[in-house]
């Protein structure tokens, strides 16, 4: 299962220029700054805007040089910043105009729509009742219930303050986890890729500077990915045990265990993590006398300038792990990093994120 997106498409000041091989399941997160490209590719893979190439969809073709689908038969889900829900209907109603699109009946399937998204409660209620975060879950449920085979979200968090984001962010890991179909998620927020992007796609000036899964492509130092205000990884773990009497809570990685603060999920529960550059230091040895309690044993894989001179990005490997350490370039020479050396990675703060 993949899909294949080659566009090109030229305005004045502005050129699409993207050849793309993307997984047919999971998140993948079109990332980058405002005016790279996101959206406009994006309107591209729903018809919306025709640029010159080829699409195809998990095996079927919906445009090439000789076939062009319009937009009403790409059987696609699209979920906008702003809700657009018709204020003159309820929930129901509103959910009622997106199984029109279908001939399914399949209720069963939509009944839990409606439970992964949290909105039965609100069935009759008009759009005005509803919160910024509930209105998107609706939009986001009405998109799903056209029986999509892809779903296209268009910085669908970007209206909405930060505690309706927070409100709104397990809703969407849910779907991350559950659902069977792909999921192209425009952002240029960097928590919310962190949390919710299988794969990523960082865009700029219209091209595809990087692709690949998401803790792949976070820990390259050859173009290193900055999701906010540094480069760092993000990884999958589990939870091991809690320590309710200093509220940290151990994690097991494909690499060893992590001692993070408590962020409340039981013992078994999968999580993330997201480890900043700035926050790994190396050592030749283990130091007992540290106040750091995550040290690791560590090969060094290459090592990389950064933006200032003064400084080096160190890419490690922790069991089959990536992680990434900033150093300055005085201290890389002084500890004589070589590709292949045994060190010892010292973890100052792990983010639990999800």
């Amino acid at each position: 299962m993949s899909i294949a997106a080659h566009f090109k498409l030229a305005y004045p000041g502005f050129a699409l220029d993207v050849d793309l091989d993307l997984p047919g399941r999971g998140v993948t997160a079109l990332f980058g700054q405002s005016g790279s490209g996101k959206t406009t590719l994006l309107r591209c893979i729903a018809g919306l805007e025709r640029g010159v190439g080829h699409l195809s969809v998990n095996g079927e073709c919906w445009q090439d040089g000789d076939t062009f689908q319009p937009t009403h038969r790409r059987p696609l889900g699209y979920v906008f910043q702003e809700a657009n829900l018709f204020a003159h209907l309820t929930v129901q109603g509103n959910l009622d105009y997106g199984m029109r699109r279908t001939t399914s009946a399949d209720f069963p399937r939509h009944t839990a729509i409606i439970e992964m998204l949290g909105i039965g409660h609100l069935l009759e209620r008009k759009p005005e009742r509803l919160s910024g975060g509930e209105r998107q879950r609706v939009a986001i449920a009405r998109a799903l219930l056209t029986e999509p085979r892809l779903l296209l979200m268009d910085e669908p968090l970007a209206a909405l303050d930060l505690a309706r984001k927070n409100e709104i962010l397990p809703y969407l890991e849910r779907l991350r986890d559950e659902l069977e179909i792909p999921v192209f998620y425009v952002s240029h927020a960097p928590d919310e890729v962190a949390r919710l992007a299988d794969h990523i796609v960082v865009m700029d000036a219209g091209r595809a500077v990087a692709q690949g899964p998401l803790a792949e492509t976070l820990a390259r130092t050859d173009l290193p990915i900055r999701l906010g205000e540094d480069a760092g990884v993000v990884f999958a773990g589990t939870v091991l045990e809690r320590d309710p009497q200093w509220h940290l809570a151990r994690v097991g990685f494909d690499g060893g265990e992590l001692w993070v603060r408590d962020g409340g999920a039981p013992v078994g529960h999968a999580v993330r993590l997201r480890i900043l550059a700035r926050d790994v230091s190396i050592a030749h040895s283990h130091h007992d006398d540290a106040s750091i309690m995550n040290l690791l044993p560590a090969t060094v894989v290459e090592q990389a300038g950064e933006d200032h001179p003064a400084l080096a990005l160190v890419r490690l490997r922790v069991g089959n792990t990536s992680l990434l350490a900033r150093l300055t370039r005085r201290s890389a020479h002084a500890l004589a990093l070589a590709p292949g050396q045994q060190v010892w990675a010292q973890i100052k703060a792990v983010a639990l994120i999800g």
